[in-house]
């Protein structure tokens, strides 16, 4: 194919991109967001995402009176401190969570917390916390297996999306959400809506005043964080990054744990690449490995 052939081609490929479509959005510019929000995130998107990126950024072009995707995308580049980037970043985080998603890492917390929550303040950094289902779990977790004696635990739990730790914080969730929870811990740990604010629930304050939400971007060099930690979740976060982007990250994750220090990551996610820097200790859970600790303390 001669390069005329091949730009005629592409021509069509975008006519076909648009059909039935608000705005005009082609192969170029889902390529160019490719390109922007692993500049800006370290985000992957594949071939595959090409509609969703419709789907979560035309409510910005439209809200913005832009004609077009090129034009929303043209504006961003020529701002490069304007706070629509954060709102360019939040469109296209994916948020799916869940109350105690992946239950097994919940029950191996629980062991760990009665083995070594004597020794000193127990740590908490859940980093990828979305709308506050995962660090509010932990934090459930806690006072159910320490028996309300939660006074040495502290809970960080952070995200990319400033708009899911809003929703975090607030800590209010419709009841629906609450479906997969048992009866006992519905009352121990929630208070249900009246009125205004029937048909949803909030977590008791005991829960949520053990949780710390910050926004935290893992591709940055700087983390707003301080000393090691006991237990660490990243799940379902790396799944987000190439390879060497991943080792990057978990070199540095690996730093902030203690000897014992747990590291759980997502039921997709596999750390076989880093075995020279954390081992197994359960179903997608490790902690690091004697080689490091001994490597980072020399």
């Amino acid at each position: 194919m001669n390069r005329q052939d091949a730009a005629h081609a592409l021509q069509e490929q975008d006519g076909n991109a648009e059909e039935g479509r608000e705005f005009h959005y082609t192969a170029r510019d889902f390529s160019r967001v490719v390109r922007l929000i692993r500049e800006r995130a370290g985000i992957r998107l594949n071939a595959s995402k090409e509609q969703m990126v419709y789907s979560r950024l035309v409510r910005r072009v439209r809200s913005l009176g832009e004609a077009s995707f090129q034009s929303y995308l043209d504006r961003l580049e020529a701002q490069p401190d304007s706070p629509e980037w954060q709102l360019f970043i939040n469109a296209l985080t994916t948020n799916l969570t869940e109350f105690f998603r992946e239950a097994h890492h919940f029950d191996l917390l629980r062991v760990h917390l009665q083995q070594h929550a004597g020794a000193g303040r127990y740590r908490i950094w859940c980093a990828a916390s979305s709308t506050g289902e995962e660090p509010y779990s932990l934090a459930m977790t806690v006072l159910e297996g320490l028996q309300g004696n939660t006074f040495d635990v502290e809970i960080i739990a952070s995200d990319l999306d400033t708009h899911v730790l809003a929703v975090a914080s607030a800590a209010i969730y419709p009841l629906e959400r609450l479906d997969k929870l048992s009866s006992e811990r519905k009352r121990a740990f929630f208070l249900r809506g009246k009125g205004e604010r029937a048909g949803f629930a909030r977590l008791k304050s005991e829960v949520r005043e053990m949780v710390d939400f910050r926004q935290i971007n893992l591709q940055h060099e700087h983390w707003p964080l301080e000393g090691r930690f006991d237990a660490i979740f990243c799940r379902n976060v790396m799944i987000y990054f190439d390879q060497a982007a991943q080792r990057r990250i978990l070199l540095r994750i690996a730093a902030l744990l203690k000897p014992h220090g747990l590291l759980c990551v997502g039921h997709s996610e596999s750390l076989h690449f880093m075995g020279d820097v954390f081992r197994p200790c359960g179903r997608t859970a490790y902690v690091p490995s004697e080689a490091f600790m001994q490597k980072a303390a020399s």
